[in-house]
Protein backbone atom coordinates (compact mmCIF):
# COMPACT_ATOMS: atom_id res chain seq x y z
CA UNK A 1 0.00 0.00 0.00
CA UNK A 2 1.17 3.58 -0.86
CA UNK A 3 1.03 6.03 1.04
CA UNK A 4 -0.10 9.75 0.17
CA UNK A 5 3.15 11.34 1.04
CA UNK A 6 5.00 9.56 -1.48
CA UNK A 7 3.41 11.37 -4.13
CA UNK A 8 4.77 14.82 -5.15
CA UNK A 9 2.66 17.69 -4.60
CA UNK A 10 2.78 20.11 -7.44
CA UNK A 11 2.77 23.90 -6.96
CA UNK A 12 4.94 26.41 -4.78
CA UNK A 13 5.91 23.51 -2.16
CA UNK A 14 7.21 21.69 -5.46
CA UNK A 15 9.10 24.29 -6.60
CA UNK A 16 10.37 25.03 -3.57
CA UNK A 17 11.66 21.46 -2.89
CA UNK A 18 13.35 21.38 -6.61
CA UNK A 19 15.36 24.74 -5.10
CA UNK A 20 16.36 23.05 -2.02
CA UNK A 21 17.47 19.81 -3.92
CA UNK A 22 19.40 22.13 -6.45
CA UNK A 23 21.50 23.37 -3.79
CA UNK A 24 22.80 20.15 -2.11
CA UNK A 25 26.32 18.62 -3.59
CA UNK A 26 26.19 17.04 -6.51
CA UNK A 27 28.66 14.34 -7.15
CA UNK A 28 29.92 12.94 -10.52
CA UNK A 29 31.99 10.02 -11.22
CA UNK A 30 32.95 8.54 -14.90
CA UNK A 31 29.50 6.83 -14.52
CA UNK A 32 27.68 7.50 -11.77
CA UNK A 33 25.59 10.82 -10.66
CA UNK A 34 25.28 10.90 -7.16
CA UNK A 35 22.11 13.83 -6.33
CA UNK A 36 19.74 14.82 -3.77
CA UNK A 37 17.22 12.59 -3.25
CA UNK A 38 13.50 13.27 -4.33
CA UNK A 39 9.84 11.81 -2.94
CA UNK A 40 10.22 9.54 -6.33
CA UNK A 41 13.00 7.75 -5.47
CA UNK A 42 11.19 6.58 -2.38
CA UNK A 43 10.16 3.38 -4.29
CA UNK A 44 13.76 2.18 -5.20
CA UNK A 45 14.73 2.51 -1.38
CA UNK A 46 11.48 0.86 -0.22
CA UNK A 47 12.21 -2.30 -2.85
CA UNK A 48 15.99 -2.30 -1.26
CA UNK A 49 14.11 -1.81 2.78
CA UNK A 50 11.03 -3.89 2.93
CA UNK A 51 12.71 -6.59 0.59
CA UNK A 52 15.08 -9.04 2.88
CA UNK A 53 17.93 -6.76 1.49
CA UNK A 54 16.79 -4.47 5.02
CA UNK A 55 17.63 -7.22 7.01
CA UNK A 56 21.11 -4.91 7.26
CA UNK A 57 19.34 -2.15 7.98
CA UNK A 58 16.92 -3.48 10.77
CA UNK A 59 14.58 -5.28 8.70
CA UNK A 60 13.30 -5.92 6.59
CA UNK A 61 11.02 -3.13 7.06
CA UNK A 62 7.17 -2.11 6.59
CA UNK A 63 6.53 0.45 4.07
CA UNK A 64 5.79 3.04 6.86
CA UNK A 65 9.17 2.71 8.75
CA UNK A 66 11.19 2.39 5.62
CA UNK A 67 9.14 5.89 4.63
CA UNK A 68 10.72 7.18 8.13
CA UNK A 69 13.90 6.05 7.32
CA UNK A 70 14.18 7.43 3.93
CA UNK A 71 13.02 11.00 5.17
CA UNK A 72 15.10 10.84 8.63
CA UNK A 73 18.22 10.50 5.86
CA UNK A 74 16.99 13.56 3.46
CA UNK A 75 16.43 15.29 6.64
CA UNK A 76 20.06 15.65 7.64
CA UNK A 77 21.20 17.90 5.19
CA UNK A 78 19.44 20.68 6.66
CA UNK A 79 20.06 19.71 10.42
CA UNK A 80 23.44 18.44 9.55
CA UNK A 81 24.95 19.37 5.86
CA UNK A 82 25.32 15.65 4.56
CA UNK A 83 22.81 13.21 4.17
CA UNK A 84 21.69 10.76 1.29
CA UNK A 85 22.37 10.74 -2.47
CA UNK A 86 20.21 8.92 -4.70
CA UNK A 87 23.04 6.84 -7.01
CA UNK A 88 21.77 7.20 -10.72
CA UNK A 89 23.13 5.61 -13.53
CA UNK A 90 21.93 5.93 -17.31
CA UNK A 91 19.06 7.72 -16.14
CA UNK A 92 17.99 4.62 -13.58
CA UNK A 93 18.50 4.48 -10.10
CA UNK A 94 20.89 2.19 -8.85
CA UNK A 95 20.29 2.89 -5.30
CA UNK A 96 22.09 5.28 -2.54
CA UNK A 97 24.98 5.85 -0.53
CA UNK A 98 25.13 8.28 2.75
CA UNK A 99 27.14 10.02 5.15
CA UNK A 100 24.80 9.67 7.90
CA UNK A 101 24.76 10.85 11.64
CA UNK A 102 22.80 8.51 14.06
CA UNK A 103 21.86 8.57 17.82
CA UNK A 104 24.81 5.97 19.15
CA UNK A 105 27.50 7.13 16.21
CA UNK A 106 30.69 7.60 17.35
CA UNK A 107 31.69 9.01 13.89
CA UNK A 108 29.95 9.69 10.88
CA UNK A 109 29.10 6.58 8.78
CA UNK A 110 29.26 6.00 5.11
CA UNK A 111 26.23 3.53 4.19
CA UNK A 112 25.85 1.85 0.70
CA UNK A 113 22.37 0.58 0.06
CA UNK A 114 22.19 -1.09 -3.93
CA UNK A 115 19.61 -2.34 -5.73
CA UNK A 116 20.15 -6.24 -6.37
CA UNK A 117 20.18 -5.43 -10.64
CA UNK A 118 22.99 -2.87 -9.95
CA UNK A 119 24.98 -5.34 -7.85
CA UNK A 120 27.97 -7.07 -9.20
CA UNK A 121 28.95 -3.87 -11.32
CA UNK A 122 31.28 -1.46 -8.84
CA UNK A 123 28.77 0.95 -8.35
CA UNK A 124 28.63 0.56 -4.40
CA UNK A 125 32.78 1.27 -4.52
CA UNK A 126 32.09 4.29 -7.47
CA UNK A 127 29.50 6.08 -5.36
CA UNK A 128 31.38 4.73 -1.75
CA UNK A 129 34.67 6.25 -2.88
CA UNK A 130 33.04 9.68 -4.50
CA UNK A 131 31.11 10.30 -0.92
CA UNK A 132 34.53 8.94 1.05
CA UNK A 133 36.32 11.99 -0.59
CA UNK A 134 33.18 14.06 -0.11
CA UNK A 135 33.58 13.89 3.45
CA UNK A 136 37.21 14.15 3.47
CA UNK A 137 37.94 16.80 0.92
CA UNK A 138 34.70 18.79 1.13
CA UNK A 139 33.96 18.46 4.51
CA UNK A 140 37.09 18.35 5.81
CA UNK A 141 36.07 15.25 8.33
CA UNK A 142 39.74 13.09 9.28
CA UNK A 143 37.49 10.02 10.46
CA UNK A 144 34.35 7.84 8.59
CA UNK A 145 33.27 4.91 9.70
CA UNK A 146 31.14 1.97 8.15
CA UNK A 147 28.76 -0.25 10.97
CA UNK A 148 28.26 -3.47 9.03
CA UNK A 149 25.80 -6.86 10.40
CA UNK A 150 28.40 -9.48 10.71
CA UNK A 151 26.57 -11.51 8.28
CA UNK A 152 26.76 -8.94 5.34
CA UNK A 153 29.93 -10.13 3.70
CA UNK A 154 29.88 -8.19 0.58
CA UNK A 155 29.39 -5.05 2.30
CA UNK A 156 32.53 -6.27 4.48
CA UNK A 157 34.68 -6.95 1.11
CA UNK A 158 33.54 -3.27 -0.14
CA UNK A 159 34.39 -1.90 3.02
CA UNK A 160 37.61 -3.23 2.85
CA UNK A 161 38.26 -2.31 -0.72
CA UNK A 162 37.34 1.16 -0.27
CA UNK A 163 40.57 1.35 2.79
CA UNK A 164 38.17 0.62 5.59
CA UNK A 165 39.86 -1.09 8.76
CA UNK A 166 38.05 -3.19 10.98
CA UNK A 167 37.33 -1.02 14.44
CA UNK A 168 35.83 -3.68 16.74
CA UNK A 169 32.34 -4.10 17.00
CA UNK A 170 29.36 -1.66 18.43
CA UNK A 171 26.05 -3.47 19.33
CA UNK A 172 25.50 -6.14 16.54
CA UNK A 173 27.68 -4.31 14.11
CA UNK A 174 31.31 -4.31 12.93
CA UNK A 175 33.10 -1.48 12.51
CA UNK A 176 35.21 -0.23 9.60
CA UNK A 177 36.94 3.11 9.69
CA UNK A 178 37.91 4.78 7.32
CA UNK A 179 41.22 7.19 7.47
CA UNK A 180 42.17 10.09 5.33
CA UNK A 181 45.69 7.99 4.52
CA UNK A 182 46.54 5.32 2.30
CA UNK A 183 42.91 5.67 0.33
CA UNK A 184 42.04 3.09 -2.34
CA UNK A 185 40.92 4.81 -5.25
Amino acid sequence: MRFACETPRPGPAAAFALQLQGELPLLVTDRLLLRAPKVEDFEAFARIACSARGQYLGGPMTREDAWSDFTQMTATWLLHGHGVWTIGRSGEIAGFVLLGFEPGDLDPELGFLLLPEAEGEGIAFEAATAARSHAFDSLGWTALVSYIDPANTRAQRLADRLGGVRDGMVEDAQVWRYGTAGLAT
